[in-house]
């Protein structure tokens, strides 16, 4: 009798164990804060003084997230929107190619990981239309820096939502 009831809480156990290893990815999504426009020559601007306060606004609205990594294109305007939310997580800036999007590699490298992505107008909402397998996001606005992005898998399950964070 004893060995059947050690059998069964074995058996209980290793279930709870499994059910416990449920993997979850959560994808953070931003395009840039505000850039300079004083010159249309400029291809690749930095932050204007709006967008460094937005930044370190971002920054604040993450506190409690626990990122374990931080992307951005290779532009002056992501990365100073993507740094003061890497300083305070004491993360480095890592870059992905806008024109590969969500690849194997990607997926691969932030399985179940919290990410924090930061792009364009145009990336991002391609972005989080390639994770979730539909066309649901159009282009954002030009002059649009409020769009937050979450998208969470779990067990293969993809639940998003948009919100618009003020600056």
């Amino acid at each position: 009798m004893n060995k059947l009831v050690l059998l069964i809480i074995t058996l209980f156990c290793m279930l709870s164990l499994q059910a416990q290893e449920t993997e979850t990815t959560t994808y953070y999504l931003i395009r840039h804060a505000e850039k300079v426009r004083s010159n249309i020559k400029i291809k690749n601007p930095n932050l204007k003084e709006r967008g460094v306060s937005r930044a370190i606004n971002w920054s604040k609205t993450f506190e409690h997230i626990n990122f374990d990594f931080i992307f951005s294109t290779n532009y002056n305007r992501t990365i100073q929107t993507a740094l003061p939310t890497a300083k305070r997580k004491s993360l480095e800036v890592l870059f992905y190619d806008p024109s590969n999007l969500f690849n194997e590699e990607f997926k691969a490298q932030t399985k179940g990981k919290t990410v924090l992505i930061v792009g364009h107008s145009n990336t991002t909402p391609q972005f989080v239309n390639k994770i979730l397998e539909a066309e649901k996001y159009p282009e954002m606005d030009d002059r649009n820096n409020a769009n937050l992005y979450i998208i969470t898998i779990s067990n293969n399950a993809i639940s998003d939502i948009l919100l618009k964070i003020a600056g």
